[in-house]
């Protein structure tokens, strides 16, 4: 019986267990879907440093591409073999959120890879691992031979999330300032370059991060240098770096009737120092973005694709590190070193 590997997470300050499982049959409407690449999100890094609290033990990473190895009678043949990204949330498609808010990734019934405990269904349930089984309500969508497995593996996280954030930023305008300078604000930075804005500057403490700004098309800006930004000089802020630290600078970056959009304070050390009335007086319109609906992976993949020969996503990741290496993959992870660290089920590396 063919076997899968996963890195099981029992809880913070423990490390991964790499543990063998029987790979499982698909279900009528499940595809299994052999991992070739994985990447580690901002998100999973708050899980292991307990900043954020899932249910253990459980399979981490919601960021892959992968080959469909086996389909449900309900899927049918035509995914077998095929390389593809998928949403990070399964979604009913009846409920409210689902049909009149237009916010598929708030469903009533929601189900997020990576974040299930192994007791959830067939326990396939994260991307630290050789299979995944992705579940009905899931949309799945083939990639292009020009975009690389370590290109696209983020696409179905930060890259579709931003799609989403800057949806109603496409009518272009002078100036946008993005606080954060990881993988949110280098796609933010060439989505918005793409629509045509004049300006957009990013802003970051990390010297190593801003080096790739200019790249995709943006201004790096040091954040010991932010202050220095005329106030009431921005149309757009976009908060893309977790700190809520930022807001106020932000609000005080913004023109009168300008628009602030926030992305990346998923977490809950995420208490914002802000009054109504900075708000209120100045007319600003407040946005908060989570997740996204399928059309932006769609789209994230078509933008890739698009830019495949332009823009330098390649730099963005490391070389691949082995499942057996997660917890040192992590580790550097954290230290910021690259956008993306990227992990190769099937390496020994």
């Amino acid at each position: 019986m063919p076997k899968a590997r996963a890195a099981v997470f029992y809880g913070p300050g423990r490390p991964l267990e790499v543990q063998s499982f029987r790979i499982p049959e698909p279900g009528p409407d499940e595809l299994v879907v052999r991992i070739s690449c994985a990447t580690i999100c901002g998100s999973d890094l708050h899980t292991v440093r307990g900043r954020r609290v899932e249910r253990t033990p459980c399979i981490l990473g919601h960021e892959a591409v992968g080959h469909v190895e086996a389909a449900g009678r309900d899927r049918g043949a035509y995914w077998v073999g095929r390389r593809i990204s998928w949403t990070l949330t399964n979604s009913c498609g009846r409920c409210v959120p689902c049909l009149r808010w237009n916010l598929p990734q708030k469903c009533e019934r929601v189900f997020k890879y990576g974040h299930a405990p192994l007791g959830d269904g067939s326990g396939f349930n994260g991307c630290y691992a050789s299979h995944v089984v992705l579940r009905r309500g899931t949309t799945v969508v083939s990639l292009p031979d020009s975009v690389e497995d370590a290109v696209a593996a983020p696409a179905n996280c930060a890259l579709a999330t931003m799609v989403g954030a800057t949806e109603s930023l496409r009518t272009p305008g002078d100036l946008v300032v993005i606080q954060g300078a990881g993988l949110l604000g280098i796609y933010g930075c060439a989505l918005l370059r793409s629509f045509g804005w004049n300006r957009v500057l990013v802003v970051d403490r990390n010297p190593g991060r801003l080096r790739m700004v200019a790249s995709f098309g943006g201004v790096p800006i040091a954040a010991d240098a932010a202050g220095d930004l005329p106030a009431g000089s921005a149309d757009v802020v976009v908060e893309a770096c977790g700190d809520s630290s930022v807001i106020p600078a932000g609000v005080r970056l913004l023109r009168t009737g300008g628009s602030y959009h926030w992305v990346g304070m998923v977490h809950p050390e995420s208490r914002l120092e802000l009054t109504g009335e900075a708000v209120i007086r100045k007319c600003i319109s407040l946005r908060g973005h989570h997740n996204y609906a399928p059309r932006h992976l769609a789209e994230g993949i078509r933008f890739l694709e698009r830019t495949a020969g332009d823009l330098p996503w390649h730099q963005l990741v490391s070389p691949p590190m082995g499942l057996d290496a997660i917890d040192e993959a992590l580790r550097v992870a954290g230290s910021g070193e690259w956008a993306r660290v990227s992990i190769r089920p099937d390496s020994e590396m």
